[in-house]
Formats: C-alpha cells, sequence, structure tokens
C-alpha cells in the first residue's frame, strides 16, 4: 500500500466519490462524508460563481458540527475539483475561496498547474490530479500533484481507454504515492478489486447519480437503474473530448448513438432541432458500471451496501 497523506489516511471505506458536473451539489457531498467516503463536487456547480462560497461554508460547518456530535464516527474529508484549462475563467477567483476554506482535498482535471498545487499545498491540503494514461500521469506529478486518479476505460463521463490493469501497472512501476481508480466501479467487490491491482482507493460516480440527494432528474436517475454496459456510448461530440454517455438522452436529441460523427475539440454543446442540447444537461453522462445499479436510493444507503459487499469479498477471498 501506498504512503498516503493524513486526510485520506484510515477511511472506513477506500472510496472516492467522484465529482459529478451539475449533478453534486452541498447535499450530496456532505452525506457520502459522513457515510465515511469522500464527498466531491466540481466547483464549477456554483452558479453563480458567489455561490461557492455559500456552499463551502455551509459543507465545511455541517461536517464539523456532526464531527462534535458523532466523534466514534468522524466524518471522511471533502472534495472540490478544480477544470485546470484555459477555458475555466473562474479558476483564480475560486482557488482563493478553495484557499479561503482550507478545502482538504482537491482533485484537478484537464491541465496540470504548479501553481494551483502549491496553493493547496500552502495550506496543507492534498491535490489528486484526474488522468488517462502514464504519460500525463509522469507530467502531473512533476508538476506537484499529490497523487493521481487513474481514469480507466469504462468511465462515465471524460474517460479514458486504458485497461485499468495495465494503467495501473504502468503508474506504479515508478509512483508510489495515493492512486483513485476510475472505470465501471459500482459494487463492493469492485472496490477490493481496485486495491487487489495496486489502488489505495475506488472512484465512484455513476452510482451516485441514482440517489436521492443528487442533483440530476428523475428520468435521469431511471435511465441509469434501468441501463447497463450496453447503453453507454463513447464519442468526442459534445464536448470535443471523448466521454461516456448515455444512449437514451442521445436518441432523445434526435441523434443516432450508434453513428455519432467526431466533434470539433472547441466545441461545448452541439445543434439538434430548434434548440441547443448540452452535455452533462442534456446529454447525460455514464460509466459502463450501471447495471449494478438496481434502485434509485439514499446515498447512506449506497454506500452501505457498497460497504457490506466489500466486506463479504475480502471474507470470500480470506475464506479461499
Amino acid at each position: 500500500m501506498s504512503r498516503l497523506p493524513a486526510a485520506l489516511r484510515s477511511l472506513p471505506l477506500p472510496i472516492i466519490g467522484s465529482p459529478l458536473f451539475i449533478i453534486s451539489n452541498p447535499t450530496l457531498v456532505i452525506e457520502q462524508c459522513k457515510a465515511g467516503i469522500v464527498g466531491a463536487m466540481p466547483a464549477l456547480n456554483a452558479r453563480p460563481a458567489s455561490q461557492l462560497d455559500e456552499w463551502l461554508h455551509e459543507i465545511t460547518e455541517t461536517l464539523a458540527a456532526w464531527n462534535r456530535d458523532h466523534p466514534e464516527q468522524p466524518a471522511a474529508p471533502f472534495a472540490i475539483n478544480q477544470i485546470v484549462h484555459r477555458s475555466n475563467e473562474r479558476l483564480e477567483h475560486d482557488m482563493e475561496l478553495v484557499v479561503k476554506h482550507k478545502v482538504p482535498v482537491v482533485i484537478t482535471s484537464l491541465g496540470a498547474r504548479t501553481d494551483v498545487n502549491e496553493a493547496v499545498r500552502g495550506y496543507g491540503g492534498v491535490v489528486l490530479h484526474d488522468i488517462i494514461n502514464n504519460t500525463f500521469a509522469r507530467k502531473a506529478i512533476e508538476k506537484g500533484a499529490d497523487g493521481l486518479i487513474a481514469v480507466a476505460a469504462g468511465a462515465g463521463g471524460h474517460a479514458g481507454t486504458k485497461s485499468p490493469f495495465a494503467l495501473i501497472q504502468e503508474i506504479r512501476q515508478w509512483f508510489d504515492g495515493p492512486v483513485a481508480l476510475s472505470g465501471a466501479i459500482a459494487t463492493g467487490g469492485a472496490v477490493l478489486a481496485a486495491q487487489a491491482m495496486g489502488a489505495d482507493f475506488a472512484y465512484i460516480g455513476s452510482a451516485f447519480i441514482a440517489t436521492h440527494e443528487a442533483r440530476a432528474s428523475e428520468a435521469y436517475k431511471q435511465a441509469i437503474v434501468e441501463g447497463s454496459s450496453d447503453d453507454v456510448v463513447y464519442s468526442s461530440l459534445f464536448t470535443g473530448v471523448h466521454g461516456n454517455y448515455l444512449k437514451a438522452s442521445i436518441r432523445a436529441s434526435g441523434l443516432d448513438p450508434d453513428n455519432l460523427p467526431e466533434s470539433d475539440p472547441t466545441k461545448m454543446s452541439f445543434q439538434s432541432g430548434e434548440g441547443s442540447k448540452k452535455a452533462w444537461k442534456d446529454i447525460w453522462g455514464s460509466g459502463q458500471g450501471i447495471g449494478a445499479v438496481t434502485e434509485i436510493t439514499s446515498t447512506a444507503q449506497l454506500v452501505a451496501r457498497l460497504a457490506r459487499e466489500y466486506r463479504e469479498a475480502r471474507s470470500r477471498l480470506c475464506a479461499g
């Protein structure tokens, strides 16, 4: 097992909830942390930008109160996702608030910046950078990230194409810091498998879309429940970057999910019919692991299921 920073040690369950664009919100993050996993949210979900300050205050104060009332079951730390890309005009503003509230974990995406990493480390925070291959992993660590999120094939949203076996193996040949694995993980057994491959944590997103706390439409949640890996398509059309999306939402937009064109890399939405259909809002992201999601439930109940399955999987291995 790798050396872990203090914020990520001793989690009741080795899971980080991935930040879901539009969907994650303070309520979901708080419930994830109270259940014992790292809850995460994109900074850009707070709109207008001034709302981020209010949300960070709500999360920190609520979790502090929980810890005072439940010293025997303290909440896990929370994370904020920052899109580190020139198109994110809010980055400087949002980073000022991250530093102000001393966010324990910052997840960076779509680029790695030394100044962002230094700002987080300046107050004792941890930076995890998501990557889709070993080359990007090395660049992230060279620029000062503390750890990595290996986004393997089958992950929801912007995802890579590498097998998790290959990706984790290559990273562990040179890096012994914290690593989370993303890609079709939706059961406790898969969490244990991620650890067996060499990851410290499982990074789970799509399963949390079908929770009461998630800010997703009921139709979206039901599509997650009813879907399987056959209902997910990998395309660059909607944001210019390849990602996994639910075919049902693509059909609803008037397109054939099995015959999608490639996209201009600078494109952030596409026109369909008389209106503009946007990625994430109208075109629903989803990972390939949704076949394990069979009902819309609470975050606490979902984490309890994952914990039970994780214990059972460990018991089976020990018995064998």
